[in-house]
């Protein structure tokens, strides 16, 4: 006989708080995209490069006992990657190019369907980020996402960047529950082999160009976007 994938799903336990990662989880990167390629001589294509470039050095800032906020980190990323074009960038020409290009992306398509089908469903909804504060409520008010969320977390408090094990701990104390009671549902890799090496439950969204970490625990929901999750999530008991 040939189960559904609900009927697959039916008798998992529902986490206590979904938490979600937000820059391309929820919010679309193409005026990023178009932003970063316009300071790097149109060079579109280079958008991964300073993602992982950004990624890397927010790390390395992390391992070395350092906090810088991440969106200089970003804007020095940006530096770097455009310095290697033969392209100069000033510390405050690529802060300004991260922080207007950041400050106002508007949610994919499918999400606030979505989030609203979870809320409905009596899910608790935790936003979790690099972002600063400031950044992560500036974001959820330019793309409308506020109401949704139960509450807003940046990892600054912790001095630490995800994926470093202690900020996911942080973030299951925060909300008062157990790292098995956590999911994080995310679109990089990164993130959700850190959350699962910390104990957390996981679900990745294969956003494109997105693929999970094959070396991580087996995550327990992959899906294409994040209605395909909540179709998921919902029929949890």
């Amino acid at each position: 006989m040939n189960n559904t994938r609900e009927d697959k799903v039916s008798n998992k336990i529902r986490p206590k708080v979904l938490f979600f990662d937000v820059n391309e989880t929820l919010l679309d990167l193409t005026v990023v995209k178009k932003q970063v390629g316009k300071a790097l001589g149109g060079r579109e294509d280079l958008l991964p490069l300073w993602f992982t470039t950004m990624l890397q050095y927010s790390l390395v800032t992390s391992a070395s006992g350092q906090y810088k906020p991440f969106g200089h980190i970003g804007a020095a990323a940006l530096q770097m990657v455009a310095a290697n074009q033969d392209i100069t960038i000033t510390e405050n020409e690529a802060r300004t190019i991260i922080s207007e290009s950041m400050g106002n992306l508007p949610a994919h398509p499918e999400v606030k369907e979505a989030l609203k089908e979870l809320r409905n469903s009596g899910y608790k909804l935790v936003a979790f980020t690099n972002s600063s504060k400031d950044g992560l409520k500036k974001q959820f008010e330019s793309a409308g996402l506020t109401e949704y969320f139960d509450e807003l977390l940046s990892v600054e408090e912790t001095g630490k960047f995800k994926p470093f094990t202690d900020t996911y701990a942080w973030g299951a104390k925060k909300m008062g529950i157990q790292s098995e009671e956590c999911m994080l549902i995310a679109a990089h890799g990164w993130d959700v082999a850190g959350a699962l090496w910390a104990g957390w439950r996981a679900a990745f969204i294969s956003r494109p160009g997105q693929q999970n970490y094959p070396l991580a625990p087996k995550t327990e929901i992959v899906a294409s976007d994040l209605k395909k999750v909540v179709d998921i999530l919902v029929n949890y008991s």
